[in-house]
């Protein structure tokens, strides 16, 4: 499925007539990773929640518009920083609960196979507490992947795991996600430079525009242009936290 579907979010958000960030222009391209890095508490994830129409205790002062001019409304799969699993549920049926909850029956075989594709191969019938931190990662992670959404808003989502674990759900989460509009939210500049296209560092003052490298995602993690633009992000990072 081609998504072709751009998001601008223009504005700024303050809370309790503090300022949380300063006026902002987010492109969200069509069929690209943006990815979003900065300090904590600088309003990254009220960002993703803005864009879901999700409850955020902000007060808002701008517009969100799409390429096609239609309201996001069932076109958004958001994965929160938390996994939000049901504890009473097996790791199937937290992964199928989007399709339970909209009153369709969910497809098990694609149930069963998103498992596996996520590492989880004979843990479907496990309840979130027999499974470990990045198990619980890796759970939610599948759920998202499950909605067949042209729109994809994901805010951290690979940080509770190992190294390895992380870069190949890195690689299977892009490979998926191929023709969707994604918006990436992490603390981790390398992360950044090995999948996204377009990058920028959020402060309270506003967006720093971050030149990405011109080769595509997924990024080899010791391409010598991966490593200099992690270098570059880190640096900006470490300049801004200063």
């Amino acid at each position: 499925m081609k998504a072709s579907l751009g998001i601008k979010l223009e504005g700024a958000a303050s809370i309790d007539g503090l300022t949380l960030f300063a006026p902002i222009a987010l492109d969200i391209r069509p069929n690209q990773w943006t990815c979003l890095l900065g300090p904590s508490g600088v309003g990254k994830s009220t960002v993703l929640r803005l864009i879901a129409d999700l409850k955020t205790y902000v007060d808002f002062d701008g517009t969100i518009t799409t390429s096609d001019g239609q309201p996001l409304t069932d076109r958004v799969a958001y994965m929160a920083q938390s996994d939000l699993l049901f504890p009473w549920l097996s790791v199937a049926e937290n992964v199928s609960i989007g399709a339970r909850l909209r009153g369709e029956k969910p497809d098990g075989k694609r149930v069963l196979d998103m498992v596996s594709r996520v590492g989880l191969s004979g843990h479907d019938t496990k309840k979130p507490a027999a499974l470990s931190g990045g198990q619980r990662q890796r759970v939610a992670l599948a759920r998202t992947l499950m909605e067949n959404r042209p729109v994809i808003l994901l805010d951290e989502p690979f940080s509770a795991l190992d190294a390895k674990t992380r870069a190949e759900m890195q690689e299977l989460t892009f490979a998926l996600l191929k023709e969707r509009t994604v918006l990436l939210v992490t603390h981790d500049p390398a992360e950044a430079a090995r999948l996204a296209h377009i990058g920028y560092i959020m402060q309270p003052q506003g967006l720093i525009p971050m030149e990405m490298p011109e080769t595509p995602p997924v990024r080899p993690i010791d391409d010598p242009l991966t490593i200099a633009c992690q270098t570059a992000l880190f640096r900006v990072l470490r300049k801004g936290a200063a």
